[in-house]
């Protein structure tokens, strides 16, 4: 059940309108590792955990947190529009280079579609997509995935942090910046401890056994560049970090087989090869009169 009380979770005023930092901030809101996408993420990852207590807890926790976040940033767009020019004349553009670059720079979605709103939509335009959304049910790899989310999450704030001078949209910029420190923080701990407490380990999926892997390359660096710098990383020689073997460097791939004849398909999809047309024909002819579709 949710339940909706009317107050943000940290102040979003902006000092001034600006319609093309509003477009910006689209990113963080409906892009792929925007606002919306963290919120989902980790409330469909909460709603298919399999194991009941802290950890389950934790992702629906934060998950209601980011639904807050949303908020704030559509908040802060919504501002943002809500005093910025309507349109401009042609005149007006040409004679002001200024005016120029806001006109080039505006979201006109957010004034034709949303009606001076935030959008679903990330910087460019692009609808929000639920593909966006990792969810697996393995909570190592989506504990992993959701620190990855927060990372370039933070990436594009920060960067969002140079782009303006509007006092109250750093303002805003900075508490998000913190908590997305938390929560990076807090993925890294939670998968840490998931591991410490065996019920996950790598290589994830850690029960899929690995006799049924090949094993000769587990563990071998294949080097498929000519950069000979990577052979000399923790990665190509040493311990590995799942505990189960060590790392080898080789130049190449260590393996080879044969590429297998091109595939000859039924007649009838109608692809070029080697056999003559008449033949080919001849063959959908009969497979239709047998009825083989």
């Amino acid at each position: 059940m949710f339940f909706h009380k009317q107050e943000l979770q940290y102040k979003a005023s902006p000092d001034a309108p600006d319609a093309v930092y509003a477009r910006k901030l689209q990113e963080v809101l409906g892009g792929q590792y925007g606002e919306i996408t963290v919120a989902l993420q980790y409330s469909f990852q909460a709603w298919n955990a399999h194991v009941p207590g802290k950890y389950r807890d934790l992702l629906f926790g934060i998950g209601a947190e980011e639904f807050g976040h949303v908020e704030m940033l559509a908040t802060m767009i919504a501002q943002l529009l809500e005093k910025a020019p309507l349109g401009i004349t042609s005149d007006a553009v040409q004679s002001d280079p200024a005016v120029a670059a806001v006109v080039g720079g505006t979201d006109l979605q957010q004034a034709i579609v949303a009606g001076a709103g935030a959008r679903a939509a990330d910087s460019m335009g692009n609808p929000w997509q639920g593909s966006y959304i990792t969810a697996s049910g393995n909570l190592l790899a989506d504990f992993t995935a959701n620190a990855n989310a927060e990372m370039q999450g933070r990436l594009q704030v920060a960067r969002l942090y140079h782009m303006t001078d509007d006092h109250g949209v750093r303002d805003m910029l900075s508490f998000l910046l913190a908590r997305d420190t938390m929560h990076q923080n807090q993925w890294m701990a939670a998968a840490r401890e998931l591991q410490e407490e065996k019920l996950e380990s790598m290589p994830v999926p850690s029960n899929f056994p690995l006799q049924k892997e090949h094993r000769p390359v587990s563990y071998q660096y294949l080097n498929f560049s000519d950069g000979a710098a990577a052979g000399s990383g923790s990665w190509a020689s040493g311990p590995t970090p799942d505990g189960h073997g060590e790392f080898s460097y080789h130049e190449g791939p260590t393996t080879n087989a044969p590429m297998p004849p091109p595939t000859h398909p039924d007649a009838r999809f109608y692809g070029t090869t080697e056999i003559p047309n008449v033949v080919e024909k001849a063959a959908g002819t009969l497979q239709d009169k047998l009825n083989r579709e």
